[in-house]
């Protein structure tokens, strides 16, 4: 699939088969999140993988956005080993898994996987249940799975704003 299609075909995905996703599927996806590039190569993401009915049950107390997904990818970053940015009020961290969480996303249209970024959880809460290291924070969590037969993209998918209202020339 050329590039333009795999963006264009990308949607949030609620409703998966009952099924696994295939390993070499996951690996793949994976890949594409480790080759995203990050500030200064730092590379502070990581990801946990959480496909065991008890992880899952886990995910649902903390988020109603599963959607019966039957792997999520929980998305952090180390926030000892970012780079500052000049002036001391940002850093890399959220950035850098953000675009992490977006090749894997993209990844995952390109091989028929589906996918659904959540943000409706308390990352305090997420990294209490499963017990992460102090100095991690909790960006993202990834739904994939393969979408079912009747999954469709939201109504307002399709509907984008004209260029001339996203761009200004300076």
């Amino acid at each position: 699939m050329e590039f333009m299609d795999v963006v264009r075909e990308r949607y949030a995905c609620r409703k998966y088969e009952d099924r696994p996703v295939d390993q070499s599927d996951l690996d793949a996806i994976l890949e594409a999140g480790r080759l995203a590039p990050t500030s200064t190569d730092q590379q502070e993401q990581h990801v946990y993988v959480i496909r065991f009915e008890s992880g899952l049950e886990k995910i649902d107390a903390l988020s109603e956005c599963r959607y019966g997904a039957p792997l999520v990818l929980m998305i952090t970053y180390d926030k000892t080993d970012v780079y500052e940015y000049p002036g001391g009020k940002y850093d890399s961290g959220v950035e850098d898994a953000s675009i992490a969480v977006t090749h894997m996303m993209l990844e995952a249209t390109e091989r028929g996987v589906g996918s659904c970024w959540v943000n409706v959880f308390d990352p305090d809460k997420v990294k209490a249940a499963f017990n992460l290291p102090e100095k991690e924070q909790v960006v993202a969590m990834l739904d994939l799975g393969y979408p079912a037969a009747d999954a469709r993209p939201s109504a307002k998918h399709d509907h984008r704003k004209l260029i001339s209202e996203l761009v200004t020339y300076l």
